[in-house]
C-alpha cells in the first residue's frame, strides 16, 4: 500500500502540526511513514508545504509530481498553486478562506477568491471547499481550522485509517490549554462532512 498526501499552507496555519497528527495517526495503524517539509522565506504567511508518505514502496521523502493522492489546502491559492501534484484521480480537501498576501493589502496586486474557488471546482473533480477558519471559529479558536480540515478529510473517508486512530493521535499530541477547541473544531469537520452528504 502506497498512500501520499500533501498539505499546503503559509505560515501560522498549522501546516506542520496536521502533518504530525496524520503522521502519528498512520504510525498507531501499522503504516510506515515519511515526511518532509519545504517551508517559505518568511516565517509568517511564507509559503509552507508538508509531504506525508504512507506505505512500504516509497524512494524519497517528497511526493514526485502528479503523485498526491490527496491536497489538504489551508488556503485557497497555495492549494492552487500545488494542484500539478495531484493525481488524475486524486482528491482535495480546501479551505475557502483566503490569507490576504501584504501586495494585495497595500494594492499592488490582487486576489480574487471567488475565481480562484471556481478554478479547483472546474479542475479537480473530487475537490470539497469548505470554510474551516469560520468552522474553527464557532470552536473557539480560528486558528484549528487545520484540526477542521482533518475532520472533513477522515469523515469523507479520504484517510488510510480511521476516525478513532486520529482523534487519539490529537489527544496526545495537542497541549491540554488548546485541546477541547481542537477536538470540537475536529468533530465539526466531521458533522459538517455528513450533513453534506445527506443533502446529495
Amino acid at each position: 500500500m502506497q498512500y501520499d498526501i500533501l498539505i499546503a499552507g503559509v505560515g501560522g496555519q498549522g501546516v506542520i502540526l496536521a502533518s504530525r497528527l496524520l503522521g502519528l495517526a498512520a504510525m498507531k495503524a501499522g503504516l510506515h511513514v515519511t515526511t518532509a517539509e519545504t517551508i517559505g522565506m518568511s516565517q509568517r504567511e511564507g509559503a509552507v508545504v508538508s509531504h506525508i508518505r504512507l506505505g512500504n514502496e516509497i524512494s524519497g521523502p517528497l511526493i514526485p509530481k502528479a503523485g498526491a493522492d490527496l491536497i489538504i489546502g489551508m488556503e485557497p491559492s497555495e492549494a492552487v498553486r500545488n494542484m500539478p501534484m495531484l493525481k488524475q484521480s486524486g482528491h482535495m480537501v480546501v479551505n475557502t478562506a483566503p490569507v490576504i498576501p501584504a501586495s494585495v493589502a497595500i494594492g499592488l496586486s490582487q486576489y480574487d477568491v471567488s475565481e480562484i474557488l471556481v478554478f479547483i471546482n472546474n479542475t479537480c473533480k473530487n475537490a470539497i471547499l469548505v470554510d474551516a477558519t469560520k468552522l474553527a471559529k464557532q470552536a473557539g479558536n480560528h486558528k484549528s481550522a487545520n484540526v477542521v480540515l482533518l475532520g472533513v478529510a477522515a469523515a469523507a473517508d479520504l484517510l488510510p485509517f480511521n476516525i478513532s486512530i486520529l482523534q487519539q493521535a490529537l489527544e496526545e499530541e495537542l497541549p491540554k490549554k488548546y485541546l477541547e477547541a481542537n477536538k470540537k473544531s475536529f468533530e465539526i469537520g466531521i458533522n459538517m462532512l455528513y450533513n453534506m452528504k445527506n443533502k446529495i
